[in-house]
């Protein structure tokens, strides 16, 4: 486990946005010897280690064996609720260097006051008549969002209505000039006289390392939660693992804004991906698909222990006890891939337990169920469950975690085969 947490962290470190987490993956993958395929070039695959990218934002990688013919995904998303920066939005108020921010994803405002936070995501600089990009990260405090002292705002306490337009703008210093925030950009960047800063796609994040705490420092508090632990836990178990059939991990941008977009879990990356693969290695599409299984990984809400009213009044997630299998009427779990992946957890001792919403509180989409629009696959969905999700800082159970692994290494390393007689595994 120390092994795993250490990656677990040095994720969710390098990772303030999409942009920075598939940076940073790739390079883990190119030491590891996956082989890049641009998707605006011919593809020859044969068997080996793949992966491709999309808008700098979204990954694909896959290991294909010696005669596949059926494919074994797991999805994921590596975005998370942020202040997106707004395009010119540097403004002086009150002597504050201020910038205007819009909401990226459904967050928890009150979670994002107070907080240190850097910024980070992707840049674009012409040079000559070339335009590329550059995935950067300030890393260091740079902004904050300050409350109202609770002298000025008597009924803070009591019912804090947060405005996103007014009550979470960041401050980044004391000037009168608002070109100094641009200033910081280029200083950052370090320019040479033949480049040129172009536009960029940049956001606030709450810069805290995480940490363990608890008595048995087994508890979690970190940013980036939601959802990097998924990306963790499925990117290391498809790297170590050795399957029988292709394996696929995929990591999206854009889940917290509903995934309609050019790399989103809801525009045609991955069934894109997936025809390409099948067209290269002369396999039916539509048989492979027919044979093929995805897990969908998003984390679920833990029991909150102040207040139990917002669970059901049975098949409750709590911290600790392992990973969660989700039924929800917006999910794409049932009783036969959940039978299967339950028997390989009680074959293997992994802890996992059943998680269903309150019916008077609406849940949200799922990737697999967005990714069905497009892929028509078996699928389930599962998650660690945890506490203050779209804050800035959110708490789950190293625990959940590593079960959450090793049952996404067994499901890569198992052969799920359908024939006329049944489903076997092996």
């Amino acid at each position: 486990m120390p092994m795993k947490k250490e990656k677990l962290f040095n994720l969710i470190e390098n990772s303030p946005t999409a942009f920075n987490c598939i940076h940073y993956l790739k390079n883990i993958l190119k030491e590891h010897n996956f082989q890049e395929v641009v998707e605006q070039e011919n593809w020859d695959l044969k068997d080996s280690l793949y992966f491709t990218t999309r808008n700098d934002a979204s990954l694909i990688a896959f290991k294909i064996p010696a005669n596949p013919d059926h494919f074994q995904i797991i999805t994921t998303h590596c975005d998370t609720p942020s202040l997106e920066l707004k395009p010119a939005g540097e403004n002086i108020k009150e002597n504050y260097l201020k910038y205007n921010i819009m909401p990226y994803g459904g967050l928890l405002n009150y979670g994002w006051l107070d907080h240190p936070l850097s910024l980070a995501g992707r840049v674009f600089i012409k040079k000559k008549n070339t335009f590329q990009s550059k995935i950067i990260d300030f890393q260091k405090t740079v902004a904050v969002v300050p409350s109202v002292a609770i002298h000025q705002n008597d009924k803070a306490n009591s019912n804090l209505d947060l405005n996103m337009q007014t009550d979470l703008q960041p401050i980044l210093n004391l000037s009168e000039k608002k070109e100094d925030f641009l200033k910081l950009l280029k200083d950052f960047l370090k320019l040479k006289k033949e480049e040129t800063l172009c536009d960029y796609d940049l956001f606030f994040y709450n810069n805290t390392s995480p940490q363990t705490f608890g008595l048995k420092e087994d508890l979690l508090l970190s940013p980036r939660i939601d959802n990097l632990t998924s990306v963790s836990a499925a990117f290391e178990s498809f790297i170590e693992s050795d399957p029988k059939s292709i394996s696929i991990f995929t990591t999206f941008n854009n889940e917290e804004i509903g995934s309609l977009t050019q790399e989103g879990a809801d525009g045609s990356f991955l069934l894109d991906t997936l025809k390409r693969i099948t067209t290269s290695l002369n396999i039916p599409l539509a048989q492979a698909l027919a044979k093929s299984f995805i897990i969908s990984s998003d984390n679920t809400h833990a029991t909150h222990p102040n207040h139990p009213e917002y669970m059901d009044t049975t098949a409750n997630a709590y911290l600790g006890k392992g990973f969660a299998i989700v039924k929800e009427s917006s999910s794409t779990t049932n009783a036969y891939f959940s039978s299967l992946l339950k028997e390989l957890c009680h074959q293997h001792k992994i802890p996992y337990q059943d998680s269903t919403a309150k019916n008077d509180l609406a849940g949200g989409s799922t990737l697999s169920g967005i990714s069905l629009r497009h892929v028509s696959v078996t699928s389930i969905d599962v998650g660690i469950p945890e506490l203050a999700m779209h804050s800035s800082l959110e708490v789950c159970s190293l625990k959940d975690y590593e079960a959450l692994y090793q049952m996404m290494k067994i499901f890569y390393q198992t052969n799920i085969t359908i024939t006329k007689k049944g489903t076997t595994l092996s």
